[in-house]
C-alpha cells in the first residue's frame, strides 16, 4: 500500500465557527460523527470510540496532537489489537460564509494490508467521503435550520 496521504476536501454551507463546534464537541459529533464517552480539543487528550462494518466493529484509539482553535484539529487514529498508526488532521478555511474543509488522513499503509479489506485505502475513502460529504453536512443544514 502506498503512503500517500488520503486527503478530500469539501465546501460546508456552514460558517467556521459552526464546522468546528461540529468537530469537537462531544454531544454534536454523536450526531454526526462516533458516539465518544469523553472529547476535549485539547494537546494530549486520549479518546475511544468503536465503528467500522456492520459486520466487525473495531476499538479506535486516539490522542489529540495540535490543535488551532478554529483552524486546525489532529489526531492520532489505531486500532486495538492491530498493528499500524495514522493521523487524522481537520482544517477548516473560511470562504466567505461557507467553510472549506479539508480532511488528511495519514499512515493508512502501516495497518495491516491484505489481512482485512477495511483497512484498505478504498475503505477508508468510502467512510471519509461519506462522514464529510453527507453524514457531517446534512448535521449542519439541520442545525442552521433549527436556529
Amino acid at each position: 500500500m502506498s503512503n500517500t496521504p488520503l486527503v478530500i476536501e469539501r465546501i460546508l454551507d456552514a460558517p467556521v465557527n459552526a464546522v468546528w463546534e461540529a468537530i469537537t464537541d462531544k454531544d454534536k459529533m454523536k450526531q454526526w460523527y462516533f458516539d465518544l464517552s469523553a472529547f476535549s480539543p485539547t494537546v494530549g487528550f486520549e479518546f475511544s470510540f468503536s465503528g467500522g462494518s456492520e459486520t466487525k466493529q473495531y476499538l479506535h484509539h486516539c490522542k489529540i496532537t495540535e490543535v488551532i482553535p478554529g483552524k486546525k484539529l489532529s489526531y492520532t487514529w489505531r486500532y486495538e489489537g492491530y498493528p499500524g498508526n495514522s493521523e487524522v488532521t481537520w482544517e477548516l478555511t473560511a470562504e466567505g460564509k461557507k467553510t472549506k474543509l479539508t480532511l488528511t488522513h495519514t499512515g493508512l499503509h502501516t495497518f495491516p494490508s491484505g489481512e482485512d479489506s477495511n483497512f484498505g485505502v478504498a475503505s477508508f475513502t468510502q467512510g471519509w467521503t461519506y462522514i464529510i460529504g453527507t453524514s457531517l453536512p446534512e448535521y449542519l443544514a439541520k442545525q442552521a435550520v433549527a436556529q
